[in-house]
């Protein structure tokens, strides 16, 4: 029999998708599952956009330009210029989904051996992309107790070598929902500057940030214009998952010739979501008003309802829609199967995401678990009733 490749063995598996089996074995058996382990928003798609692809008048559905649609690039380059990032739209190359964008940024800077540094926890397809391209990450320690704020200087210097050649951030941070103050960035920025590193930035997030707090992009921090690559997706901006429409945005013109070639290599973003994406583009400016208030109140439903459980850690997310949580358990992985195969609670029980698998460091996060406020508040409330009383019933 063949043998697979090490790559493909060394693969890690999405500890945001690898219980799913269980959730559908606990359908089956009747029981209504609460999935906090995955960021699908349950708000509605904007009709506008939908409409945009349904009235469509297209003869022949072409391949667009490998870079995606010129039209939707300049429509982009004003949407980034109201965050503070001044580019053309010769600086942007769509892609798609947020995940190519972040494979662009790996396999366009990166050998294979080379190492990037990353704080951990972090999302967890990072390790997956770093595996296909042969990449070392190497973490840097955040801790539920400093609230997962950007460790000190002093980790990063002592994690960079002659291999390091990029840092990575996601801000506001999924699976923590930390957002980065602009001191930090400035920290990062000058470890960039100093070691001649780029700084790969998943701003995914952008709009979500809370308590009165702004979102500052890594690619408008001034003297960091060569390093600096920023990936975006329409996916969690416009509850827009299946859309698969994301960027690669860059000021430095050696990044995007050697991503244009990886974009030519899969030939075109898909045209129906760009058509989609253009459309977004052109809501209206308090679409995310009422968006950033309901997530505001989810959020602080959650915490609140987890802070109240005894034995329950969860520091107040600043951005994003995840929280993490350290739970009185040994083990969250067995803990989380357990609650899919043998719980339920007023027959209900919840789905959440082992926080082990957002970590490089073995051994770390064991006794954590992402949760995803992308539910409507009451959905929030069972599955935190579910949960309170499956804390009581596991751990006698």
């Amino acid at each position: 029999m063949p043998v697979i490749s090490h790559r493909g063995a060394q693969m890690p598996p999405s500890p945001i998708r690898k219980l799913v089996p269980f959730a559908e074995a606990a359908k089956k058996r009747g029981t209504k599952v609460y999935h906090l382990n995955i960021g699908q928003p349950d708000i509605e798609t904007p009709k506008a956009i939908l409409d945009a692809v349904r009235h469509v008048d297209m003869k022949v559905l072409e391949y667009s330009h490998s870079a995606g649609f010129e039209s939707y690039r300049k429509k982009l380059v004003a949407y980034y210029g109201r965050n503070n990032v001044n580019i053309n739209h010769n600086q942007i190359i769509v892609t798609t989904g947020g995940s190519e964008a972040i494979l662009f940024a790996i396999m366009g800077c990166m050998d294979p051996g080379d190492e990037i540094i990353i704080p951990e926890p972090f999302y967890a397809n990072y390790n997956g992309f770093a595996t296909s391209a042969g990449v070392k990450v190497v973490p840097i320690p955040s801790t539920i107790d400093e609230g997962f704020a950007l460790p000190p200087i002093e980790a990063f210097e002592k994690a960079v070598t002659t291999r390091t050649k990029a840092i990575m951030i996601c801000n506001p941070n999924n699976p923590t929902g930390y957002l980065y103050s602009r001191e930090e960035l400035e920290v990062l920025k000058e470890i960039c500057l100093k070691h001649d590193l780029f700084l790969f930035s998943d701003e995914a997030y952008r709009e979500f940030c809370y308590d009165g707090k702004k979102h500052i992009s890594a690619l408008s921090l001034e003297g960091l214009e060569e390093h600096a690559i920023l990936m975006d997706t329409i996916s969690k901006r416009y509850s827009a998952c299946g859309g698969r429409i994301g960027a690669f945005v860059t000021k430095n013109q050696q990044v995007l010739d050697a991503a244009m070639k990886f974009a030519q290599a899969r030939l075109s973003p898909p045209s129906f979501a760009q058509i989609l994406g253009e459309a977004a583009v052109d809501l209206p400016a308090d679409y995310f008003d009422e968006v950033h208030a309901e997530y505001n109140k989810r959020r602080d439903l959650l915490v609140k309802r987890l802070q109240a459980m005894p034995g329950v850690k969860c520091p107040m997310p600043g951005g994003a829609f995840y929280a993490i949580a350290q739970l009185p358990v040994d083990d969250s992985e067995k803990f989380c199967q357990w609650l899919l195969e043998d719980f339920s609670h007023n027959g209900a029980t919840v789905m959440m995401a082992p926080a082990a698998g957002f970590y490089a460091t073995p051994g770390k996060g064991r006794n954590e678990v992402r949760l995803a406020y992308v539910l409507n508040t009451d959905d929030i409330n069972g599955a935190m009733d579910c949960l309170e009383a499956a804390l009581k019933a596991y751990n006698n």
